[in-house]
C-alpha cells in the first residue's frame, strides 16, 4: 500500500487540523446557545400550575365578560341610559361540588371521591354541581347617569339580577368626550 495517499495535508497558510476542529466547536455551541430556552424559573412556574387553574381564570374571565356585555345590553336599550359600561367584581370564584361516596361503620365514617372515566381515558371527578362566583359589586358608567329615574332603574335592574344590596352598586354619569378632548 501507498502510504503517502493517505497521509493528505493541508496546503501552506491552511488552519492546522485542531485549529479546525476548535472552530467547529465554537460554531456547534454558538448553535446551542441561540436556541430559545425559557426564562429562568417559568418552566417551573408552569409545571407547578395545573391546567385546572388556568381553566378556572379564563372561566371566572369569560363568566365576567359575559355577564358585563349581557347587562350592558340590557341597559343600553333602557330608555335614558344611552351609552353604557359595566364593571362586575366577584366575592368567590366558581366551585365544583364533587360527588362523594359515604360509608359509614360504628367505628369510623369515610369519604371517598367518586370518578367517571371520559371517551378520551381521563380519570376525572365527578361534578355534582356547580356554583357560580357571587358578586361583590356592579360599576356602571352610563351616559344618562346624571338623571335620578335612570339612576333608580339601573340600580333596581343590578339588585334584581344579582341580589345585592344598594351600597354595593355605583352609577356614575359617563363624561361627553368631545368636551373632554380625549384622545
Amino acid at each position: 500500500m501507498n502510504r503517502e495517499r493517505w497521509d493528505w495535508k493541508f496546503p501552506e497558510g491552511f488552519p492546522k487540523k485542531h485549529q479546525l476542529l476548535v472552530v467547529l466547536l465554537v460554531g456547534i455551541l454558538l448553535v446551542i446557545i441561540a436556541i430559545p430556552t425559557p426564562k429562568p424559573g417559568e418552566s417551573l412556574e408552569k409545571e407547578g400550575t395545573s391546567e385546572a387553574d388556568d381553566r378556572k381564570t379564563t372561566d371566572l374571565d369569560t363568566y365576567r365578560e359575559t355577564m358585563e356585555r349581557e347587562l350592558e345590553d340590557i341597559l343600553k336599550r333602557t330608555e335614558g341610559v344611552g351609552k353604557v359600561r359595566v364593571m362586575i367584581t366577584f366575592r368567590t370564584s366558581a366551585e365544583k361540588v364533587v360527588e362523594k361516596d359515604l360509608e359509614k361503620s360504628e367505628s369510623a365514617r369515610r369519604e371517598e371521591t367518586v370518578f367517571e372515566d371520559t371517551a378520551q381515558g381521563a380519570h376525572t371527578p365527578y361534578v355534582r354541581k356547580e356554583v357560580h362566583p357571587q358578586v361583590e359589586g356592579v360599576l356602571v358608567s352610563a351616559a344618562g347617569g346624571d338623571d335620578a329615574v335612570v339612576r333608580k332603574e339601573i340600580t333596581e335592574a343590578v339588585q334584581a339580577l344579582f341580589g345585592i344590596e344598594t351600597h354595593k352598586i355605583k352609577i356614575m354619569k359617563q363624561s361627553d368626550s368631545k368636551k373632554e378632548g380625549s384622545f
